[in-house]
């Protein structure tokens, strides 16, 4: 049983955090915590595993439980024996730079004996579908892919509590049902599960409870049934993403125009032995937006690498309206916002952030300012990044890419780990930057994004076939 008896915590140098917070969690239960970003959920998740306050450093105040035990008394290594943690940013939790020493590493570390290693480590690779990719470095892996390794590594140890930050935020459709179907024989096998999310159309059938949270704050509990009765505007309103599965949306190839603005030919990559691209052709027409879609793995941020100049590209050519383009030209002309939040911000504020590489003139202080507005976050102009939620850090990246000066902007699942309200806001800003000359492509899985904004649709695993 996990208890948390009036818990309060506010972050060193933020006004972010939670407050009075009064909950049980009975062993076996699967709680899902929702609500727009910055509402507390990631918080909550940080006080059980331990992370906050020592590793992030704030204020906390009551007493959290785990089995009778008070946290405050065990140390970390006790707790994560008994919590077992996936965040939203798998890459942050390696220690290894390869599959099987990555899934092994933390029962090394608690001593377990050298067969017991092997079993649990064979085990979870055949648990998550990880076989095929068992001589990859991770470094090469998909965000999807590297997600369900984190997993893995933590299913290994067999903690008595999972928690899940955001554990579909990166994965397609078919990583979402596995990421269920695990999830589900997790709890059939007894397993406390734990999970901070927006996307909650997959966890039907799963969550017991629904918690709703507000400005630090529980505000509502709600049955599965209960959950389930929301209506759109309700759930909207409360940063919720769709409850049920969103189709995938019947959106047409790009029809060649007068005005192409970026051409790939024959594009091929390979990597330690492994194809990563081969012979794609594609072309994107100028003042659009363009999804490009398609399985974990199938290579879509690596095209976007090759489009944006950031990887040297061996085999095939790219054109810039109609004229051959090397990576000097391209990092010119193309941004990339990458969905790796955590590397891409290099300032002490939001603001300065912003006019990073781009003129800070007085017009592009008016567009910032209106820019930010837009997607709420003008309350944090002069906050460090590092301070934002992941919500917020996730709309600061959009925000760079749409001040940039740049006219071609390529950005990776811009939506990860967005609630709805933002997500929409991101895609109506999108649209108006179109207005301004720019032509957009958006790497994601976000059918429900895809519905709000692109007018076309580039399916990688069509290319493959």
């Amino acid at each position: 049983m996990i208890e948390l008896k009036n818990v309060s915590f506010q972050y060193s140098g933020s006004k972010r955090g939670v407050a009075n917070i009064d909950l049980m969690i009975k062993d076996g239960e699967c709680v899902v915590f929702t609500g727009k970003s910055g509402c507390g959920k990631t918080t909550i998740t940080r006080l059980v595993n331990g992370l906050a306050p020592k590793y992030y450093k704030g204020t906390k105040t009551g007493n959290i439980y785990i089995a009778g035990e008070n946290i405050d008394k065990m140390q970390s290594y006790d707790i994560g024996e008994v919590v077992g943690s996936i965040f939203q940013d798998p890459q942050r939790q390696f220690f290894s730079s390869e599959l099987e020493g990555e899934i092994a590493f933390g029962c090394e570390n608690y001593g377990f004996s050298k067969f017991d290693i092997q079993s649990r480590t064979k085990s979870a690779i055949h648990k998550m579908r990880l076989e095929n990719i068992g001589n990859v470095s991770l470094d090469l892996l998909s965000s999807g892919e590297k997600q369900r390794t984190a997993v893995a590594s933590v299913y290994a140890m067999h903690p008595p509590v999972f928690v899940f930050d955001e554990p579909t935020a990166n994965l397609d459709k078919a990583g979402i049902s596995q990421m269920k179907n695990i999830l589900a024989e997790l709890k059939k096998s007894g397993y406390t599960l734990l999970i901070a999310e927006h996307r909650i159309s997959w966890i039907g059938g799963l969550a017991d409870r629904y918690l709703y949270m507000e400005n630090g704050h529980i505000q509502k509990q709600y049955s599965a049934l209960e959950f389930s009765t929301i209506n759109t505007r309700e759930r909207i309103s409360k940063g919720i993403r769709c409850t049920v599965d969103t189709p995938f949306t019947e959106m047409p190839t790009p029809s060649p125009t007068d005005n192409i603005v970026i051409r790939a030919e024959k594009v091929s990559l390979e990597k330690n032995k492994k194809q990563i691209l081969k012979d794609v052709n594609i072309f994107v027409n100028e003042k659009s937006i363009t999804a490009i879609t398609g399985s974990n793995g199938v290579g879509k941020t690596s095209l976007a690498l090759i489009l944006s100049g950031l990887e040297k590209l061996k085999k095939g050519n790219i054109y810039l309206h109609g004229e051959r383009a090397g990576c000097r030209k391209l990092r010119k002309d193309v941004y990339y916002c990458s969905n790796d939040t955590g590397i891409q911000f290099f300032t002490e504020s939001v603001s300065k952030e912003l006019f990073l590489g781009t003129e800070c003139s007085i017009k592009n202080l008016e567009k910032a300012k209106k820019l930010l507005k837009s997607i709420q976050l003008y309350d944090h102009k002069d906050s460090h990044p590092a301070s934002l939620s992941g919500g917020q850090k996730q709309r600061l990246a959009v925000c760079c890419a749409l001040l940039s000066s740049k006219k071609i902007l390529i950005l990776d699942e811009p939506t990860s780990g967005l609630d709805a309200e933002n997500m929409f806001l991101i895609a109506k800003a999108l649209k108006n930057t179109i207005k301004q000359g720019k032509t957009i492509l958006v790497i994601t899985h976000d059918e429900e994004f895809m519905n709000a904004c692109c007018e076309c649709r580039i399916n990688m695993d069509e290319i493959w076939k």
